[in-house]
């Protein structure tokens, strides 16, 4: 085995961790004039906190606003331990600098790690930390996603936070010669009882470069304003429109692009007949664009306007050539859905998990229960299309890109206009929307490959809605085969599934970081977490995936391989409950006898929900449990079937995310994924023929409206645990409590997605 390979594969082997304050680079430790520069009389205490001269604090944001609430959350961490109000928290877009590298996401997204007993760290945890630190910063990966960034900044930012007050009671301790633990501090005020008081920026300067040591966050009992609900940071300037996402960019001598891909996946730019577009009014320009970044070629016109660069692309004439057989441009969702069956039929794949004696079972079994799930491809169909504003002069790129990964962006920005990585700056804006979409940046290459042929204007490259769904990096199709055997006393003896679809892991990693060499090629765990780390006790089981490679771009999709795991496991453990005839609740519970915080949420949600209690006639429900990203969620949809359409009309949630920053912002994680994942449950389908997406806008792809949404309630488990996910932990649920209280409503079990009745 590779170094590499193995070193990775350890690191796969820790689940989650916090990185400590030691563990971060020095220069996130100390006074960083590269990063935190101060401007105005600011001075930069640490990599993370500036104080202004009024006193105000200055957070350097290393993680993306896409609707999540985080950088409300994360300012809360850096309010508390300073004892500031949070309107006195400013903060200050870090861009792509790798000091802030998202650890945890980056063990969540490796290739395998195997299931840990509950509260158990494998024997190798402090070794795979230290090298899980050393690759962040190597591959520079600063990224959002995975439900990762409260809990990987948990620490840091509150050690940040906490070295910095520290700090300033030295300074001022010092400048007024009294002990610093006679110095009180109360919303950003140090004051003695001698009388003598200032605010941080009056001791900004006597505390920059001091080290205090044996620094501690404050205690629990202590905290007063994590915990409690704040008020959404964003909220206010994306009410009134001041709020800057992607599109919002206006920069002088501003021009505007329009993309025309090959229409085929994986398609290249093609000969042209540019003269009726460049007759247009307004367009100044027909740029041939490559493919970057794993995505598609294709065409771009510059205009003056984004609708005359619309107008001037659909009059470029170009005949695109046919794909060649076999290659990406020939895939066929049916052929492929016919290679994952045969390949679950004739190949054995990876086992990720086996427990007891599943085939001795198997023998001794009085009757077997076999049942085969699907899921389709799908798109993110994020709520802003995908945008990049892009300026090249003078051997330097600036790009200002509504990006999950920076340092991606960077790297492509450099890539594409041949420069060093440091003659390019990016200005990360707001996000409408990412949901995994954002972690790829072939639409950075675009715009900058537009930019260069534009002799130094910036330009804002922006697709229309119809590029965006035939271009994605689509969350890939998959099937699992379920099998029980069930013993004489009609007892569930064993449980093996195997599943087969694409690895996103690999394929997004070699895009992430090119220059590794050689393969990423160990098994990825993102393809069967939710299937190999049951909580349920069977005393025999087998889990295995066949990784396939169908050549359809795929990626990291809400709650990525959790999100159709959890519809297959869930809905087959109300199918075992059905076959030893006992309530899908109780089924659940006498299954996690040695998982109490799984049957804690689960009798939470049951509870608020009225479980066993009577319902409208033509209404039933659904119960679901999975965790993902460290958070445990059971949900009871209530349901109906009228005309042949489905109606949900309430889902209540329960949660178990560990500590919990900001109640509010969990309750709307929950509602927002209540909503995308019924999107995704009822309609949600990517058809490919030929190599090319079926589906262009929401008429052919629906989402859920306004009238369609159910009520969604949301109860919390108290927790004194490391915080753990929100955004995407309360998607997986929904589809197989909609599915399993279809079932108790009609008596049919839907295996498929979407689901049809």
């Amino acid at each position: 085995m590779k170094r590499r390979t193995w070193i990775l594969s350890a690191l796969g082997a820790t689940g989650a961790l916090v990185v400590g304050w030691g563990a971060m680079p020095a220069r996130s430790r100390m006074g960083s004039p590269e990063l935190m520069l101060p401007t105005q009389g600011e001075v930069a205490l640490n990599g993370w906190i500036k104080i202004a001269p009024d006193g105000a604090v200055v957070l350097a944001m290393p993680r993306s606003e896409m609707g999540q609430g985080v950088h409300t959350a994360l300012a809360m961490l850096v309010a508390e331990e300073l004892d500031v109000p949070l309107t006195r928290v400013r903060l200050e877009q870090a861009g792509a600098d790798s000091i802030y590298g998202n650890v945890a996401m980056l063990v969540a997204s490796l290739p395998f790690h195997p299931l840990d007993s509950e509260g158990q760290k494998p024997a190798s945890i402090k070794l795979a930390e230290w090298m899980v630190g050393k690759i962040a910063r190597e591959l520079g990966l600063n990224a959002t996603g995975g439900s990762s960034s409260v809990a990987d900044l948990w620490e840091p930012l509150r050690m940040a936070a906490a070295t910095a007050r520290a700090s300033l009671v030295q300074a001022a301790a010092a400048a007024w010669k009294v002990s610093a633990s006679e110095i009180t501090v109360r919303e950003g005020v140090m004051q003695h009882a001698s009388g003598q008081k200032a605010h941080y920026g009056q001791m900004g300067a006597a505390a920059a470069g001091s080290t205090p040591a044996n620094i501690t966050p404050k205690a629990r009992a202590d905290w007063k304003l994590i915990g409690q609900s704040a008020a959404r940071s964003d909220i206010p300037a994306k009410v009134t429109g001041q709020a800057q996402f992607g599109m919002d960019v206006r920069l002088p001598g501003l021009l505007f692009a329009a993309m025309r891909m090959n229409p085929v996946l994986g398609g290249q730019a093609a000969p042209m007949d540019t003269q009726a577009a460049l007759a247009m009014p307004g367009v100044s320009q027909v740029v041939a664009v490559d493919a970057w970044g794993g995505g598609t070629g294709g065409l771009a016109v510059v205009a003056k306007t984004t609708w005359q660069a619309r107008q001037g692309a659909q009059a470029v004439k170009v005949q695109w050539p046919e794909a060649a057989a076999g290659a990406t441009g020939s895939a066929d969702t049916t052929r492929i859905q016919g290679d994952l069956l045969k390949a679950l039929n004739t190949e054995s794949g990876f086992t990720f998990h086996e427990q007891g004696l599943p085939l001795k079972a198997e023998q001794t079994a009085a009757s077997r229960i076999d049942a085969l799930y699907q899921a389709p491809y799908l798109a993110h169909a994020t709520m802003e299309p995908m945008n990049c504003t892009a300026q090249v002069q003078d051997g330097k790129v600036e790009v200002w890109v509504p990006t999950q990964v920076p340092q991606m962006a960077r790297a492509m920005a450099a890539k594409v206009a041949g420069v060093n990585e440091d003659q390019v700056t990016v200005h990360v804006t707001l996000l409408g929307g990412g949901f995994g979409r954002r972690l790829e940046v072939d639409f950075v290459g675009q715009a900058v490959q537009v930019a260069m042929a534009c002799k130094g204007a910036p330009v804002q490259l922006v697709w229309s809605r119809e590029e965006d769904m035939t271009h994605d990096f689509y969350r890939p199709m998959h099937l699992a085969k379920f099998q029980a055997s069930i013993d004489a006393q009609g007892q569930v003896s064993s449980l093996r599934i195997k599943s087969a679809g694409d690895a996103i892991t690999p394929r997004w990693m070699a895009r992430a970081a090119p220059h590794l060499s050689g393969p990423i090629d160990m098994p990825d765990k993102t393809t069967s977490e939710g299937l190999f780390d049951l909580p349920y006790g069977f005393l025999n089981q087998h889990m295995s995936h066949v990784a396939t490679k169908s050549g359809v771009p795929v990626g990291f999709w809400r709650s990525v391989g959790h999100s159709h795991n959890a519809f297959f496991s869930e809905s087959f453990i109300d199918e075992l409950a059905v076959a030893t005839q006992q309530d899908p609740l109780a089924f659940r519970l006498n299954l996690l006898k040695d998982a109490p915080r799984y049957a804690a949420v689960l009798q939470l949600a049951a509870k608020q929900a009225g479980w066993g209690q009577a319902l409208p006639a033509g209404r039933a429900r659904g119960i679901a449990l999975h965790k993902s990203f460290g958070a445990i969620v059971a949900q009871v949809a209530e349901v109906s079937v009228g005309q042949g359409q489905i109606r949900v009309h309430r889902v209540v949630c329960a949660i178990d995310c560990g500590t919990v920053v900001n109640p509010d912002t969990v309750a709307q994680q929950m509602q927002s994924s209540v909503v995308y994942a019924l999107s995704a449950a009822l309609f949600g389908q990517i058809d490919i023929v030929g190599g090319v997406v079926q589906q262009s806008n929401f008429p052919s792809y629906p989402m859920v409206t306004l009238s369609q949404a159910p009520v969604v309630e949301t109860h919390i488990v108290p927790s004194t645990r490391h915080p753990a996910g929100v955004g995407e932990p309360a998607v997986p649920p929904l589809a197989p409590a909609v599915g399993n209280a279809l079932f108790a409503l009609t008596g049919k079990r839907l295996r498929a997605l979407p689901l049809k009745v």
